[in-house]
């Protein structure tokens, strides 16, 4: 092949977020040969044909939503005459790991348009994701970011799964962490039954992305204050997850803010003005006029609500306000970090919860809700954990490698690597022997 040849390498949030394909689909849109795939510092490309001096501002501007370029280099390379095959190889784990992995993210509207879709083969599959949503941090137990360093490797792929991931032209090519009912992790109750329990005034143990919730009704007082009692939590107030923003506008005030968060892929609980008639249990927010909401994130959050809807079909009651709020708390015994292992949810959470529901996915890293309410109209975080966790922030200047371990109060440790202060999800107060561990 005639031209020139050129190395990129690509360095921020590129692993996990859909990059590779992405760089698949601008390499074979320019005519190109050559290569891309993971590395220790993020992404690293080899792309020969005319027009290879282009790739990297198309890189730039095709980027995928959730990717962070933080840089981009390009050197020229001597042309190998190679054809016009571009090919995704497998990672390199060489070296010492410095790029990224993002946090987790609330599944997209593409996914819950399938989800909801009676002829696609994941309807009302609570697992599903894509490389634009999903778990990363909490499911990622080593980089480069691959699917046998996932909490993913223990399910291999099926033939139609495969056939997916292997297709250039499928949304789902190359995204190491979707599956489907066939090849993939399993819920061991039903939606509906959740749902039944909940409405029946039950405390339900809720396996979620990066821990246990327990849910309960919140407008059931009874309910309500049965899991302060069982938690031990006297008056610190309780989220409470609706199906959208309609449904959050009819429990508080919300502004364009506030709302912008809300509806964010991070999904966050977000602290508002309750209004005066929102029918929540009393005990939800004891003596306060603020409530903290949040909208589901994850497939299994939805499948109860749509479960709730009556199950319709399209996308419209998506949108509706529907009158089912539940409790969505950190699943922890009094003192003591959220609950993420399997192993210890019946021991830690069976005084606590009615039921358990649990799924066999790992949970690699434990990571809370995030908290945040808008000040002077600019969002301020309470709590930074899913959704922002493991998201460096970027120094004024590059210093050694430093670590601060935190508070004894509402601790969070924090470890700089150059310009990037990684800093970790909350973890809690330290008077516990399990939250020292932690």
């Amino acid at each position: 092949m005639s031209g020139t040849r050129v190395r990129i390498q690509v360095r921020g949030r590129v692993q996990g977020v859909g990059f590779r394909p992405m760089v698949y689909a601008q390499a074979r849109r320019l005519g190109l040969a050559g290569w891309v795939r993971n590395d220790q510092h993020g992404v690293l490309i080899e792309a020969e044909g005319e027009r290879a001096a282009e790739l990297a501002d198309a890189l730039r501007a095709q980027a995928p939503p959730l990717a962070r370029i933080s840089s981009l280099t390009v050197a020229a390379l001597a042309p190998l005459g190679e054809t016009t095959s571009f090919s995704v190889l497998e990672s390199d784990a060489s070296g010492h790991t410095a790029t990224q992995i993002g946090p987790d993210m609330a599944v997209c509207p593409a996914c819950l348009d399938e989800l909801f879709d009676p002829g696609d083969r994941r309807f009302r599959y609570p697992f599903i994701t894509c490389t634009h949503c999903g778990p990363r941090y909490t499911i990622c137990s080593r980089l480069p970011y691959d699917r046998p360093q996932t909490a993913l490797a223990g399910f291999p792929l099926c033939r139609d799964w495969l056939a997916e991931y292997t297709d250039p032209g499928n949304r789902r090519f190359h995204a190491q962490t979707t599956a489907c009912a066939v090849c993939g992790p399993r819920l061991n109750v039903d939606p509906r039954e959740i749902l039944a329990a909940l409405q029946a005034g039950e405390i339900v143990a809720i396996k979620g992305i990066g821990g246990y919730h327990l849910a309960c009704d919140a407008r059931n007082q009874a309910a309500v204050q049965r899991l302060r009692a069982r938690k031990q939590r006297e008056a610190k107030p309780f989220a409470v997850m609706v199906a959208n923003l309609a449904s959050a506008g009819a429990l508080a005030h919300i502004d364009a803010t506030s709302a912008e968060l809300l509806q964010s892929p991070e999904r966050p609980i977000v602290v508002l003005e309750a209004l005066a008639e929102a029918g929540l249990a009393a005990g939800i927010s004891p003596g306060l006029r603020s409530v903290g909401l949040l909208l589901p994130y994850t497939p299994i959050h939805w499948l109860i609500f749509h479960a709730a809807a009556g199950e319709p079909v399209g996308r419209a009651w998506r949108e509706q306000a529907w009158p089912l709020a539940l409790v969505m708390t950190s699943a922890n015994p009094h003192g003591e970090p959220l609950v993420y292992q399997d192993a210890l949810a019946h021991e830690r959470l069976g005084g606590i919860a009615d039921r358990i529901v649990t799924h066999d996915r790992p949970i690699e890293v434990r990571c809370d809700d995030s908290v945040m309410r808008v000040i002077e109209g600019a969002p301020a975080f309470i709590r930074r954990a899913r959704g922002y966790t493991p998201e460096p922030i970027e120094l004024a200047f590059d210093g050694p490698s430093t670590l601060g371990v935190g508070a004894y109060l509402k601790n969070t440790v924090c470890l700089t690597r150059g310009r990037e202060a990684y800093v970790s999800a909350h973890i809690g107060d330290l008077d516990s022997p399990e939250a020292r561990r932690s």
